[in-house]
Order: structure tokens, then C-alpha cells, then sequence
């Protein structure tokens, strides 16, 4: 754990080396380190500074500039001390004469290699080349400065982020170790030997060709101006740094954002972050000009009808505005009538006190979050199998996996820092199984060893975890002793019972499944046998009419082989947004109160009444989908929407509209006027993570500190938006910052006691639960026991999805993310992220592309029983005859008007994943896009005409 931290310092991420201590001398100074450490590190540790270029904390020791060469007694030569491990007894010299020359003369022939601009350099002030000039004493060079590097070579400026000056390169290979043992991308290579060698992109491609995923890792890595972000050669170097929380996946990646006065100048990876450890991908690294968009809203707007043009306000009318359409609702049509959505991109604080005056301000349980529609089925399942409604590992974790079961989910796409820390694991040696209709990138890892692909039909999930269970069983694979000690002996027998029936082994279920039954059995094979076997799984086991039955499925796949409680294995759910775990836990559903306390619980309740004081609703509220129902039925009149787009991410779009159309009052607060925005009343300007304080919770219960850079644009920060409506409602809420909310969700939420800002900056970041039991937090949960007890094994009866292949629609389409864009894409299509992926399109393999006579890039109508768009084709052999794929980050695409309002039957999360579809080619759009577009321009014209209205109001 960090100790007093310190926000403006790397402590670094040291790989985990031997326990035995080893005692050394360096400079006549003792120290005691593990074995295994190098001399460097050592040295390091009791600030003895050796000089260094190919060396860096964050990749594996190289040796190979000589610069950190030392003496050591009783050795011949001067060895690199990054590459040199410590021995007991070992005596070093880091500093003398002859140790001096040396680097002086090592310095010499580097600089004499790269031309001889400091002043004009864009990195000056922030040159490891010339700090190590410098540290070595060297002021002069005999060998002139043309070098093999010529001044006129060509700059590769073809990324929209950085550039590579390939005249300023030392050839140190930074980079090209930084892509390979960081990223997992091995896009650079070092071209040609000794004095031709040069670092190029692919096969010498330009950057933007090449297959670099623009992670920003060999921009970190690089100690001269080689490579070098654009803004702070536009800009200039940053003069002070905050640290934060990325507000994209839920990886959770700690950033420094680096400042020059309020401006953000770059986004640096924090190697004092545990989730991320110094690592990035183009989203979080690059992609932060959304922030500043010429389309952020920045003044509060309202409007009676929809169609109508805005009229921009102040805060005080807009937020009385909307208290009193909440109020003339409830008034009419009574206190069930209105409700509230929360946002997973919000600050835990800031969800708290949405739900909090939905409960308490509205005085309903109408609460619920963008999680019903992603991993409300983890919730279900793993409180019903585990009894936490969370995963149960570190990201580090997957250090000590020998097997990967990754089950829906494309980790170097949608969380592509993980996904980085997979491929390493996957090139150490570890085997991978992939259940999973399309082949995804972790297939393809350099040096990946007998991976497993099960390319299962979309919707029959259920089906393939049962064979792989089925086949342990039958096969005497489970763990024995295990299963006796931490699992429920009931539970257990009749799990037994039914998982070993014939009708779930794999060669009954291959016609079901489409996979080979010899596969299956491989592959559980492989699960059973590993020493550390690790579930990892994503929307793709979520998002279906079974997504709460797979989830306890996998949950008793873990248990049945005894993979659950130490590192390296676990029950992983890759989380969605980046704060989609902490909208559940600050209790955003209509069932529970933060800490997923039920509202029926009249204990738990009595607490909340006692600090809130007011009564609160024991039966629980509407779910999204049953707002949407009950708003066309007339009963449903008035909802707030904070930080989420349901417009364009939910399913069945055509009745979300409708939906919306149908209320009399919708309230959105969001940095754009975006496609919910459109259908409302009351415009609230949002803030981004970089405008506010407050705390993330990823993926792995990490709790992270969100730390404000700059001011609110628009004046508030959400949680002061909400305090201000709640007031006008007339429940008085009165906070002078989050941390004072963070200090009433502690005083609430039993995982949360032992939480507040004070330990968060002592620790660097907490993973609930934390309280007295566990006052540092548990990274590794259910080690010793289960919240429930005992280990609860479920029965997982396959049913099959309604959505099926027919003669009217014989393709079946899932959907799924790719890395440049994100979700429903609001931030990053105000990004140059827009340069990889401007469009949705449509992946069908050559087969199926073949029989329709379609051709790469011909417009294709998809049309399904929910409606119809249309899409340009890409041909694919990912993808298996019969599936076709897309994504959904571009809302003119209409992903979300072909799927279907089937859902999961425990917790109604949309079947995004199963929608049976025809596809023929078409000349033009779809009829809803035709209407979207005019629809869309109608809306544009309102807002501009609101601006121009209170511009020209301002004049006068």
C-alpha cells in the first residue's frame, strides 16, 4: 500500500520478486532488498541516483546503453547495474573517475547522434537526454552532430496525437520494449543494424498505418523529443500536475493531468495508479478535448414544449422551472408519477445523492442506472452464488493466472489496459479459452500458445457452461476438498444432480451450442487442470434473456473447481462505464439502498430514515424498461436524467421515443445537448471528471479519487446541481464539498465504513469492503468464507432465447464496442478519435456476404421485428456464417432500432446480444434515419436559436 501520498509523485509498480532478503553496500551504505533485485533499484531505494537511458522503471531491464555502468568488487569490467542483480555481501561503486569518464564518453557518442536544438525543442525542460548530459558532466562534443540521423528526415505526423521526429531518435528502443512488453502490440521494431539502424512503425509504415493502437506508451517511454504529444508542441511544457480518475471504461486508470494554469495539456499516465500501474490506452490518454468542446452546454435551458426552441436561463429559474413541473406531476397525477436515471459516468457522491433525493425528495423508489442494461444479471447472479454482487480479484492478479476463460468480452477493445496486462500474461505462458461468437483480439497475442476458441451460437451461453461443467463433473475434475469445505452441501448435491445429466454434456448440447463437444471438453479440461484458473467476462454473458443464469453458471464453474479466494483466479466481471460498479453500490436500483441494503429491510431502512429524516417507501420502484411502459400507459409523467442516454443506448428505439415523447416532463443534465436531450424540457449543463471532485469504483471495488483540474464550464458541479433541485423540491440537502457525502455513505454503507477522503490520500485508493475487519480494504475477496456462508451452487436450466434464426430473419446479430470510440461515443466523436472510426458498419462473414452478393462497403439494410436501418458493410472472417456484428457509438447508425425489447428474466437487462436480422443491399437510409436526420436538424435549430435569443438579449 502507498504511504502518505503524495499526488505529484511516481512511486512506481515494482514486479513482485522473492521474499529472501539480501543485504549489499553501495557507496558505503548498507542496504537490504528482496533477491532479485537489480543494483539499479537498489540504489534507487536509498537515493542513489545512477544515471540511465534504456532503463526505465515500467519495462524490463535491457542494459544496453551502459550508462548505469558500476564497479564492483571483486568483478572484472563495469557491468550495467539495471541488468546486474544484488548478491549478500556485494560491494558497489556507483561514482569515481574512471565510472565518470565512461559515462561521459557514452554521452558523447549519443549526443553526437542527435542534432543540437535545445532551445527550439519542444521537449525542453523535460529531456531525460539532456538531464543525463547534464548528470554526467558532459559540456562538450568532439564528434560533430551529423550523425546518422540527418536533420532533413522525413516526420512521420500522420497520428492526430503525437508525432515521431525520427532526426531527434538515439535508437535507445524504449519504445519499441515499451509496445512490446507494455502494450502487447509489437507495432515497432528497430530496422537495420549498427549505424542504418532506425525505429519504424510496422513495415516502415507511417504510425497511423502501422498497427499501433496510439496507447501513448512509446510517447512515455521516449527521453527525447522523438515522440512527442502535439499539444505540447503547440502548447508548451505543463508547470504543475493533478492526479485523477479516467472517466471512460472501468479499468479505473489513474492520469496525471498535466496543467499549465487551468488548461489541460496532457494526460499522463499515473505509475502510481494499481489499476492502470503507468499504462494507457487512446481514450484516457489522448482523447480529453471533449472537455472543452465548442458543443458543451454551458448555460441551463428549459422550454415547455419539445417542439420548441430553447430558451437559456439562469441556474436559479432553470432549476425552479423544473421543481415545479416535478411538483405540478406529482400534484396531478400522484407521488409514483415521476422518477429519476442515474449516471455511471458520475462520482460515486454524486449517484448517492441522485438516488437520495429520488427516495427522499420524490418520495418513491423510482430509481434506477445505466446498469440495468449492461451488468444488473452480475448483481443477481453473483449475490445469489457468492453473495457479493461484485468481482472478486485485483487486476493484478492476473500476474499469477495459468488459465483464462474469457466469456464474452473483448478486453483489448473495451478494456484495453487489462487487456494489455492479459497479452503479457498470455506471452509468459498462460492458456487462453475464448467462448465467444466472433474471433476477438486476444486470439491473436504474438507468441500465444494452443489458445481455445468455442465460436458458440449468440443466445446459447447457458448451453456451453453447462457442457463445460457437466464434463468436470462426469470426469472427476472438481475440486473435492473444496467443495466440502466452502460450499453448501444441499445446494451442492442437487447442482450435482442435475449438472450431470446427459442432456447438458457437451455432444448433447453441440447442436444446440454449434461448438464441437471435443472442444468443450478440452476446454474445461484445461480450466480444471490449471493451478490458478481465472474467469473473465463481459457483456456478452450479460445482455441476454439468460444473463443472470450464466452469470451463476460461471459462478459455479469457479466453485465446482475451487477457483475462488487466493490471486490469479476469481469470478471477473469486466465492467462497462467507468463508474458503473459505484452506481450500484450507491444504491441506483429500485430494489436497494446504497450497499445493496434492500428497501424491504426494515433495519437497514430505519437507518437511512434516522439520517435523512423522512419516511421512506418500503416496496420497490420502477425499473427503466417499466418507466418507459408505464409513460405510455399515462401513468408514468416526469423523469430526471442525469449523465446518461438512454435515447440512444437503450433498446427498441422506436419505443424509448415514444417513451419520452409521452412525458410531460423530462429533465436531462449532460455536457451535450444529446439524443435523450432532444425529448426535454429542462436542460442542466453537466460537468466533466475534470470539473469536479469526488471518487470512481472500478471494475476490481477500487475506489479512486477524482480530483478537480479545472473549473466547472458552466459554473456547477453536478452534485451542486442536484443539491439545488432537491432544495427547490423542498427536501434541503447542504454539503460544502463531497467528501462531507463520502462521510454519509460511510456512516450507511457497511462496505464502505472504514472510507473518507483522509485514508484515500494516505492510501492511494481503497477496494471495498473497508471497515473494521478489513481497515485497508480486500483485494482478494471470499478467501476465507461467503457473505452468505457457504458457497451456494445453482441450478442453470438452459431455455432458449425467443430471438432465433427464421426463413424471415436467418442472421443472428450481436453487438459490441471497438477501441477508438466509446459507448454511445458523446465524448470521443468530439474527439480526433473520429480519424479510426466515423461510422458504425456491419461485419457478416464471406459466406453470407457471398450469397447476397454484397461487396466491401455497400450499404446494407439491416431489418429485424423491432425495425429497420441501415449500415455499410465490412466483410469479415471474424465473424461465423450466419452472425453478423456492429457497434453502436455513432447515433445515426440506428444500432439500437433493430434490437429487440427482449430481456434477461431476472432483472430485465436488454438482449442486445441475440437479434434475428435479414440483410439485403439497399441505395439509401433507412426511413428512421431519414426522420432521425430531419428530427436531429429541427433540435440543432432549437438550441442555436435559444443561444442567439439570450446572445442578442446580452447585447442589448
Amino acid at each position: 500500500m502507498l504511504q502518505h501520498f503524495d499526488p505529484n509523485k511516481d512511486y512506481g509498480t515494482p514486479a513482485r520478486v522473492s521474499e529472501n532478503l539480501i543485504t549489499l553496500e553501495i557507496d558505503g551504505v548498507a542496504v537490504t532488498v528482496p533477491e532479485g533485485t537489480s543494483v539499479l533499484r537498489a540504489a534507487a531505494l536509498v537515493d542513489i541516483n545512477i544515471p540511465k537511458l534504456c532503463a526505465s522503471d515500467n519495462l524490463d531491464a535491457f542494459g544496453s546503453c551502459r550508462l548505469c555502468a558500476v564497479q564492483i568488487e571483486g568483478r572484472r569490467g563495469y557491468p550495467a547495474s539495471c541488468t546486474t542483480p544484488v548478491d549478500a555481501g556485494m560491494k558497489v561503486v556507483t561514482q569515481n573517475e574512471k565510472i565518470a569518464k565512461l559515462r561521459r564518453n557514452i554521452m558523447e557518442l549519443y549526443i553526437s547522434d542527435h542534432p543540437l536544438d535545445c532551445l527550439t525543442c519542444p521537449s525542453n525542460g523535460d529531456c531525460e537526454l539532456q538531464d543525463m548530459a547534464g548528470a554526467v558532466g558532459l559540456r562538450e562534443v568532439r564528434y560533430g552532430f551529423d550523425g546518422h540521423n540527418h536533420l532533413d528526415a522525413e516526420k512521420d505526423l500522420s497520428n492526430p496525437y503525437f508525432s515521431f521526429d525520427p532526426s531527434k531518435c538515439i535508437v535507445c528502443s524504449r519504445c519499441v520494449r515499451a509496445c512490446e512488453e507494455v502494450q502487447g502490440t509489437f507495432a515497432l521494431t528497430v530496422d537495420g543494424r549498427g549505424f542504418d539502424s532506425k525505429i519504424a512503425a510496422g513495415q516502415d509504415d507511417s504510425f497511423l498505418e502501422s498497427d499501433c493502437v496510439s496507447c501513448g506508451a512509446c510517447v512515455q517511454a521516449c527521453p527525447t523529443s522523438t515522440l512527442m504529444e502535439n499539444n505540447v508542441i503547440e502548447m508548451g511544457q505543463p508547470e504543475h500536475s493533478v492526479v485523477t480518475t479516467c472517466a471512460y471504461c472501468g479499468v479505473g486508470c489513474s492520469f496525471k493531468a498535466d496543467m499549465k494554469g487551468d488548461q489541460v495539456i496532457r494526460m499522463v499516465p499515473y505509475k502510481g495508479g494499481e489499476a492502470n500501474q503507468g499504462h494507457s490506452c487512446v481514450k484516457g490518454r489522448f482523447a480529453f478535448g471533449y472537455a472543452t468542446h465548442k458543443d458543451r452546454i454551458k448555460t441551463p435551458m428549459i422550454r415547455d414544449s419539445i417542439n420548441e426552441a430553447w430558451r437559456e436561463v439562469s441556474w436559479e429559474e432553470a432549476i425552479g422551472f423544473a421543481a415545479k413541473r416535478l411538483k405540478d406531476v406529482q400534484a396531478t397525477y400522484g407521488r409514483e408519477s415521476i422518477g429519476g436515471i442515474t449516471s455511471s459516468r458520475c462520482t460515486n457522491e454524486e449517484t448517492y445523492l441522485v438516488q437520495k433525493l429520488i427516495r427522499a425528495g420524490f418520495g418513491n423508489n423510482n430509481t434506477d442506472t445505466c446498469a440495468r442494461v449492461c451488468h444488473s444479471p452480475t448483481g443477481y447472479g453473483l449475490k445469489t452464488t457468492l453473495g457479493e454482487s461484485a468481482g472478486t480479484q485485483t487486476f493484478d492478479s492476473i500476474k499469477y493466472t495459468d488459465t483464462m476463460l474469457v466469456i464474452g468480452a473483448n478486453p483489448t477493445d473495451a478494456h484495453p489496459v487489462f487487456g494489455s496486462m492479459m497479452r503479457r500474461r498470455l506471452r509468459e505462458g498462460a492458456q487462453l479459452i475464448v467462448a465467444d461468437p466472433r474471433k476477438i483480439d486476444l486470439l491473436k497475442t504474438p507468441h500465444l500458445k494452443d489458445a481455445i476458441h468455442l465460436p458458440l451460437r449468440p443466445g446459447t451461453n447457458v448451453a456451453l457452461v453447462n457442457s463445460l461443467a457437466h464434463t468436470i463433473m462426469s470426469e472427476g475434475l472438481e475440486d473435492k476438498a473444496f467443495i466440502a469445505s466452502r460450499c453448501d452441501d444441499k445446494a451442492f448435491i442437487k447442482w450435482q444432480a442435475f449438472i450431470t445429466e446427459e442432456r447438458n454434456s457437451p455432444e448433447a448440447m453441440q447442436s444446440i451450442t454449434g461448438v464441437d463437444a471435443e472442444d468443450v471438453r478440452k476446454a474445461a479440461r484445461v480450466y480444471a487442470y490449471a493451478g490458478n484458473g481465472a474467469i473473465f467476462y463481459g457483456l456478452g454473458v450479460t445482455e441476454h434473456s439468460q444473463g443472470s443464469t450464466m452469470v451463476m453458471g460461471i459462478a459455479n464453474l469457479a466453485l465446482a473447481t475451487g477457483n475462488i479466494g487466493r490471486e490469479g483466479v476469481g469470478v471477473n466481471p469486466l465492467r462497462g462505464q467507468n463508474n458503473v460498479q459505484g452506481s450500484c453500490d450507491m444504491g441506483s436500483f429500485p430494489h436497494e439502498l446504497p450497499g445493496y441494503q434492500h428497501v424491504a429491510d426494515d433495519e437497514a431502512r430505519g437507518r437511512f430514515e434516522a439520517a435523512w429524516g423522512v419516511k421512506l417507501d418500503d416496496e420497490p420502484g420502477l425499473r427503466i424498461p417499466n418507466m418507459f411502459d408505464a409513460a405510455l400507459a399515462g401513468s408514468f409523467k416526469a423523469l430526471y436524467v442525469q449523465g446518461e442516454d438512454i435515447a440512444q443506448s437503450d433498446p427498441n428505439t422506436q419505443h424509448v421515443e415514444a417513451a419520452l415523447k409521452a412525458l410531460d416532463c423530462v429533465i436531462v443534465q449532460d455536457i451535450f445537448l444529446n439524443e435523450t436531450a432532444k425529448f426535454a424540457h429542462v436542460l442542466l449543463p453537466g460537468s466533466t471528471f475534470l470539473e469536479k471532485n469526488g471518487t470512481f469504483t472500478n471494475a476490481e471495488r477500487r475506489i479512486n479519487r477524482v480530483r478537480k483540474v479545472m473549473p466547472a464550464l458552466a459554473g456547477k458541479e453536478d452534485w451542486e446541481v442536484t443539491v439545488a433541485l432537491s432544495n427547490a423540491l423542498g427536501y434541503e440537502m447542504n454539503y460544502n464539498h463531497p467528501s462531507e457525502i463520502m462521510d454519509e455513505i460511510a456512516s450507511l454503507t457497511p462496505s464502505f465504513t472504514g472510507v473518507n477522503y483522509e485514508r484515500l490520500e494516505e492510501l492511494g485508493s481503497i477496494q471495498w469492503p473497508c471497515n473494521e475487519q478489513h481497515p485497508d480494504g480486500m483485494p482478494i475477496m471470499h478467501v476465507e468464507d461467503f457473505p452468505i456462508g457457504k458457497g451456494n451452487l445453482a441450478i442453470t436450466e438452459y431455455v432458449a432465447t425467443d430471438e432465433r434464426a427464421t426463413r424471415r430473419f436467418p442472421l443472428l446479430l450481436t453487438t459490441g464496442r471497438i477501441l477508438s470510440q466509446y459507448n454511445v461515443g458523446a465524448q470521443t466523436r468530439r474527439t480526433e478519435n473520429q480519424t479510426w472510426h466515423n461510422e458504425d458498419v456491419l461485419e457478416l462473414h464471406p459466406h453470407d456476404a457471398e450469397e447476397r452478393g454484397v461487396n466491401e462497403g455497400d450499404w446494407l439494410g439491416i431489418s429485424s421485428r423491432a425495425g429497420q436501418t441501415v449500415l455499410r458493410a465490412v466483410i469479415s472472417e471474424r465473424m461465423q456464417p450466419g452472425v453478423v456484428y456492429t457497434t453502436f457509438h455513432h447515433p445515426g447508425s440506428g444500432a439500437n432500432v433493430i434490437t429487440t425489447d427482449s430481456s434477461d428474466w431476472a432483472t430485465n437487462c436488454p438482449e442486445y446480444k441475440v437479434t434475428a436480422v435479414q440483410v439485403e443491399k439497399v441505395t439509401q437510409p433507412s426511413e428512421w434515419q431519414k426522420n432521425f436526420e430531419d428530427f436531429n436538424n429541427k433540435q440543432q435549430d432549437y438550441l442555436r436559436k435559444g443561444r442567439r435569443s439570450r446572445s442578442e438579449e446580452a447585447r442589448q
